[in-house]
Parts: C-alpha cells; sequence; structure tokens
C-alpha cells in the first residue's frame, strides 16, 4: 500500500482488527519513509442483489425493509428482536450464497415464513397471511389446518 502522505510505494502494517460488524478488517499503517501513520479498511464488495416483485418492478434488497416486514409479522407474540435479526442475517447468508442477482419477493418470503413456522406459530400465520395473500377463509384454514 503506497502512503498517502510521502507516496513511498510500501508501508508496513503494525496493527489489524476486525470491525464488530465482522465486514470490514481495519488496518493501522506506519511509513517507512516518513514514519506517518495512517488507516486503511478492507470491506467485500457488496454484491448488488435485486428482488422481483409480484407486479415485476425490480428493487434492490433491502435488509431493513425485511426486518421491518418481519417485526410487523411478529408484534405480541413470544418472538425475540434476536430472533428476528437472526432471520434476516441467515436469509441475507443465503441470498449471498445463492450468488443470484435476481430472487423472486416470493421465495424470499418462503425462506421467512419456514423459518417464522419454526419458532413461533402465530407469527408464522400472520407472516403467511400477508405474503401468501390470503384472499378467502378457505385458503387461511388449509393453512391452519397444515399446522395442526
Amino acid at each position: 500500500m503506497r502512503c498517502i502522505f510521502c507516496r513511498h510505494q510500501n508501508t508496513d502494517v503494525i496493527e489489524t482488527r476486525v470491525q464488530e460488524d465482522g465486514n470490514a478488517i481495519r488496518r493501522r499503517r506506519e511509513c517507512p519513509a516518513c514514519r506517518k501513520r495512517f488507516t486503511t479498511y478492507e470491506r467485500v464488495e457488496d454484491i448488488p442483489i435485486l428482488v422481483i416483485k409480484r407486479d415485476g418492478r425490480r428493487e434492490r434488497f433491502d435488509m431493513g425493509k425485511l426486518r421491518n416486514g418481519i417485526i410487523k409479522a411478529v408484534g405480541k407474540t413470544t418472538v425475540t428482536a434476536e430472533q428476528v435479526d437472526g432471520i434476516v442475517s441467515d436469509v441475507y447468508s443465503k441470498l449471498l450464497g445463492d450468488a443470484k442477482q435476481e430472487i423472486k419477493s416470493e421465495d424470499i418470503g418462503a425462506m421467512v415464513a419456514q423459518q417464522l413456522k419454526t419458532i413461533d406459530k402465530v407469527a408464522y400465520i400472520r407472516f403467511s397471511s400477508v405474503f401468501r395473500r390470503f384472499v378467502d377463509v378457505e385458503e387461511f384454514e388449509k393453512e391452519l389446518k397444515k399446522l395442526l
């Protein structure tokens, strides 16, 4: 790495720390020529994931939007904030692991619903009623029977 002060070609790494979120590495560097210190960060380049909405529109995947949708479904249930964050993190990791640049919103909803089903049945039904768009009582009843 080139020194930002004197442009010397090589600098020494004197300290390395992983950031709290685990998404970056902070390196403290010193130039052997001018002895000045500076900090650099190494990050993995984000791969933009596009979500294909039901109407065909595409928008960038937003972890905050996913979290808010789950929070609405788990209101007044036993699901904790840590569990919600775990679901969001797990879904995001799966999306990155698949290395697809586009995914249908229904597929994301299915991933969330599958996890909610194991955590809290009421939250699962609430989430599914929105994500699957139950249009009549019979569809809702079928889903309840599957749980029982």
